[in-house]
């Protein structure tokens, strides 16, 4: 089965073009953690710059670095590697035991500071990213500039298509792990292909609600989320409902899809049952593996957004998100952007 990675435009195709990524400053990234370290225990959090590395590669490196097994090592989210991208790692060392971090790294990842903290790091212990990216060759300018304010009030909350890897490489080996036509020992690679099946069918309720001119009407049965939380509730009333939500302070979602029935109910729950009717064998395999039912936010708003024309062909955008979210889902909708770091391997 060929699953498509095209989806919707929710402000229609963009005229503009751009390249983005021909240098590694290009696209920078800066983590916000949603508490500070309590400056005591056997944790040490170290804040680091790198540039053009793997956040699971810069991971290994602290682990040899500080003669620790792997296992000790955390991380909040995985970062961009054709970026300079800034995050916290955690490396489990004894109090009283140092290292000269001076000596860490090299060219490409350098400690900017170091913090004691009772816990680990886990995984998904973020609150956001800032964004810094630079277009380049940036065609029709003036259609840019009239597409940030669209942006502004919100872009469709698409996985990106990092997450599908080359080619949608991840969606047919997880098809294939559905199917028994493949085995996966190690533990990531299976949990990244499974997600890419989840992220793929949600991108299609989206894009199926943008198609049907539903992107901004509350169907009886929707399911809704608080902005800045994963608090869901269901629409009991949704004339009453669509003022916060015109104002984003609700959001609608989508199904990230897993055993158990879906939350909504009515004529949004038919809806996504229609969407995703050519794809219950996805389903019913997802369901299989245990997965529970979730809900995600159809809507990602950009916090700040700021953007500045440096040239008539170069532009410079700032904004913020919020953790699981994609820049180049905001990107989308601004230009047609083509990955010069990719175009050049």
């Amino acid at each position: 089965m060929n699953l498509d990675l095209a989806c919707k435009w929710l402000y229609g195709e963009p005229l503009s073009q751009a390249m983005l990524r021909s240098a590694a400053d290009d696209f920078q990234v800066y983590e916000r953690l949603p508490f500070e370290p309590d400056g005591e225990g056997e944790h040490l959090f170290l804040y680091i710059r790198k540039t053009g590395e793997n956040t699971d590669w810069v991971a290994r490196q602290l682990a040899r670095f500080c003669q620790i097994s792997p296992r000790d090592v955390g991380y909040a989210g995985k970062k961009d590697r054709h970026a300079v991208t800034e995050q916290w790692f955690s490396v489990r060392l004894p109090i009283g035991r140092t290292l000269n971090w001076s000596l860490f790294g090299g060219e490409t990842i350098e400690v900017l500071k170091t913090e004691r903290h009772s816990r680990k790091l886990r995984l998904g212990a973020l609150s956001g990213n800032r964004f810094v990216i630079r277009l380049r060759q940036v065609s029709q300018p003036d259609a840019l500039a009239a597409r940030i304010e669209k942006v502004r009030l919100g872009v469709p909350n698409y996985f990106g298509e990092q997450r599908f890897g080359n080619d949608g490489g991840n969606l047919t080996k997880g098809q294939a792990l559905l199917a028994g036509t493949l085995r996966e020992r190690q533990r990531h690679k299976k949990g990244l292909y499974i997600s890419a099946l989840r992220s793929w069918l949600f991108n299609q309720v989206i894009s199926a609600r943008i198609d049907q001119q539903l992107w901004s009407s509350i169907l009886p049965g929707d399911v809704l989320m608080l902005n800045g939380t994963q608090s869901c509730f269901m629409a009991d009333n949704p004339s009453d409902m669509m003022p916060r939500l015109e104002q984003g302070d609700l959001h609608l979602t989508g199904p990230m899809w897993g055993r158990g029935e879906l939350m909504t109910q009515i004529d949004a729950r038919a809806f996504e049952m229609a969407a995703l009717a050519p794809w219950q064998s996805l389903c019913e395999g997802l369901e299989g593996l245990g997965l529970n039912q979730e809900r995600r936010s159809l809507r990602l708003m950009p916090q700040g957004l700021k953007a500045e024309a440096e040239a008539e062909d170069q532009w410079r955008l700032e904004f913020e998100l919020p953790a699981g979210a994609f820049a180049t889902s905001v990107l989308r909708e601004l230009c047609q952007w083509h990955n010069a770091a990719t175009e050049q391997i």
